[in-house]
C-alpha cells in the first residue's frame, strides 16, 4: 500500500497535488505540517507553492527527520519551490536551503525573458536512464509557474532541460531525490505518466 505525504507550507492549495498522486497510483496522500513520523510514509513531496524563505522556515525544526528520511532512502519529490529548496541557497530569500544538493537558485534573467515564465515548454531529455522520465517522450510539454531556477554544480543531476531564454535544468534525479522545476499536477498526460513513476519508485519503499 503505497502512502505518500505532501509537507504543506501554509501556502496555497494542494487539492491538486493532492489528486493528481491518488488518480496515478497513491493508495493514500496525506498533508502533513511536520516531517515527524514519515517512517508511517513510502515518499515525500515537497510542493511548488509559496516563498523560500516561509517555506525553509516551516521545514527547519523537521531538519532532523527529513535528513534521516534522505538517510534511509526515502523517495522525495521536489515540485518548483520544492526543488529550489533542496539546493544550498536562493535568491528569492536570505535563509540557507536544505542543502540536500549542492548549488544555487537564481532569478531568471528579466532582460532576456519575460518573469514569470507562466506558460506550456517542452522537455529536452538528457538522460534516458531516468526513473521519472521512464516512458515520456523527447519534447514533451510540460506546464511552468516560475520566476527561478537551478544551477547545479553537478551536471550529472540534470535529467532534462528547457529552453527559455537560455537551457535551464527543469528535471533532476540523484538517487532517490527527484525534482521538477515545471508543476506535473498540471501538465496533463506528460504530467500523469511522472506522477506515476514517483509512485512506482515509492513502491520500492514499502
Amino acid at each position: 500500500m503505497t502512502k505518500i505525504a505532501i509537507f504543506d507550507f501554509g501556502a496555497g492549495n494542494l487539492f491538486n497535488l493532492h489528486q493528481s498522486l491518488l488518480r496515478n497510483g497513491a493508495h493514500a496522500v496525506d498533508i502533513v505540517r511536520t516531517l515527524k513520523g514519515l517512517e508511517n510514509y513510502n515518499g515525500l513531496v515537497l510542493p511548488g507553492v509559496g516563498n523560500f524563505d516561509s517555506a525553509i522556515s516551516s521545514i527547519q525544526n523537521d531538519a532532523a527527520s527529513l535528513n534521516m528520511a534522505v538517510e534511509n532512502a526515502m523517495p522525495i519529490l521536489g515540485i518548483c519551490l520544492g526543488l529550489e529548496m533542496l539546493f544550498d541557497k536562493s535568491e528569492e530569500g536570505i535563509l540557507d536551503g536544505l542543502k540536500l544538493l549542492d548549488g544555487e537558485v537564481l532569478m531568471l534573467p528579466k532582460r532576456k525573458v519575460k518573469v514569470p515564465h507562466i506558460g506550456w515548454n517542452n522537455l529536452i531529455i538528457v538522460n534516458r536512464e531516468s526513473n521519472l522520465l521512464k516512458g515520456i517522450p523527447q519534447n514533451s510539454w510540460v506546464y511552468f509557474v516560475h520566476s527561478y531556477h537551478i544551477e547545479p554544480k553537478d551536471q550529472n543531476l540534470i535529467a532534462a532541460i528547457a529552453d527559455y531564454g537560455s537551457e535551464l535544468p527543469v528535471v533532476i534525479e540523484r538517487s532517490n531525490l527527484f525534482g521538477t522545476q515545471f508543476h506535473p499536477e498540471k501538465s496533463g498526460k506528460i504530467g500523469a505518466q511522472i506522477m506515476k513513476n514517483f509512485i512506482k519508485f515509492c513502491e520500492k519503499n514499502e
